[in-house]
């Protein structure tokens, strides 16, 4: 029985956070922040278990989340107006993704994946009948729109992008967004639009979603997450927003999957949103990768572009190894230099080798200062 249909699974990145727990390295492997949350937040999850009845929330979510998620979405720098009706609860962008995908994939249809990409992307079009196309991003990994084009055939039904990106930090703008749009305005292709880090971008840079635009709006399912926009990852509970036609379909599919997200949560999410200034997260998460990036000068270690946005950086360790892998370098950053972090190549389908390293910056003060600090005396 196949396990994982040929695919890289999520057991590699577990196993380099396990190795760093092994020998108790800096872990800087994956993004999962290790600081504490509003504490407002936490008193609206406990406030919860005494107003809410406890029962299933309706197919669409929480009407109280759904009212405030528009709302928010209004007070952002490029402003979305929503309707109701566009806006869905899920229980992650990982169901929302694959729901998504479902929703329109027909068997044989193809859809184009940009690498580096998320672990999960090609897995999701494989288990819904569907083929990965893949593009790889340019040396600096920017987006060669000829070579894009040449992966869309007749068969392709959905592009899957993620902006800002996980793993390179780079982030999609109005300019993209049209020229994607001159690339399949006369397809019926969909886009899979993973905005989960949308409050993340960094040095004035303001996200962008293909929502804003008037004509992919129509083809688009944007994906959102609550779990990373209050860096409350376990909470699992995320929002897609779609088309009143797209979420139709998706919650025909949606029903049968997983009915409706975690009651409680919902409320306490509507809740905070009342409340929540979405630049107080990102000032806090923007020093982080400003205290990192500072400090890694002080280390053989290069960073070529700074990340525009997101939990992580991309470093060059060339200047350390010619003859490593990534993964190899990686497992020896690890074991033997104390800290840990995640070889490019484990975010490509068959890519054995880069000459990069990703680390998250997602993590307290302190377990930057100092993992970069053990760099430093030990590089």
């Amino acid at each position: 029985m196949k396990k994982n249909y040929g695919f890289n699974d999520f057991k590699f990145f577990t196993e380099m956070s396990e190795l760093a727990s092994r020998h108790q390295s800096y872990d800087l492997s994956l993004g999962l922040p290790d600081f504490e949350i509003d504490l407002r937040l936490r008193h609206y999850l406990k406030e919860s278990a005494d107003v809410i009845s406890h029962s299933y929330e309706s197919l669409s979510g929480n009407p109280l989340l759904i009212e405030n998620i528009v709302k928010f979405n209004l007070k952002r720098r490029n402003s979305l107006v929503l309707k109701k009706e566009e806006v869905n609860i899920v229980p992650c962008s990982t169901f929302a993704l694959y729901t998504s995908l479902k929703s329109i994939l027909n068997p044989g249809d193809e859809v184009i994946v940009i690498q580096p990409s998320y672990y999960t992307y090609a897995p999701s079009i494989v288990l819904n009948g569907g083929i990965p196309v893949y593009y790889d991003l340019d040396n600096d990994f920017a987006v060669n729109w000829g070579e894009l084009q040449n992966c869309i055939s007749e068969k392709t039904k959905a592009i899957i992008i993620n902006s800002p990106q996980n793993p390179t930090g780079k982030t999609w703008t109005k300019s993209d967004w049209e020229q994607l749009y001159h690339l399949i305005k006369n397809q019926e292709i969909y886009l899979i639009s993973e905005e989960i880090y949308d409050i993340y971008c960094y040095d004035e840079i303001v996200h962008y979603s293909p929502f804003l635009h008037p004509e992919l709006k129509k083809r688009t399912f944007s994906i959102f997450s609550f779990g990373k926009m209050f860096h409350a990852t376990g909470w699992k509970v995320s929002y897609l927003l779609a088309s009143e036609e797209l979420l139709d379909n998706f919650r025909c599919h949606q029903q049968y999957i997983s009915y409706s997200s975690n009651a409680p949560c919902q409320y306490a999410i509507a809740k905070y949103l009342e409340v929540f200034d979405p630049s107080d997260n990102q000032k806090i998460m923007q020093n982080k990768r400003n205290i990192f990036n500072e400090l890694i000068k002080d280390t053989p270690l290069q960073i070529e572009q700074k990340s525009e946005g997101g939990f992580f950086q991309l470093v060059n360790f060339r200047n350390i190894s010619k003859t490593m892998s990534d993964v190899e370098f990686s497992k020896w950053l690890t074991i033997e230099k104390k800290v840990s972090c995640l070889p490019l190549s484990a975010f490509y389908n068959s890519k054995q080798d880069s000459d990069y390293i990703r680390f998250s910056f997602a993590k307290k003060d302190d377990v930057i200062i100092q993992a970069l600090e053990h760099l430093r005396k030990n590089l």
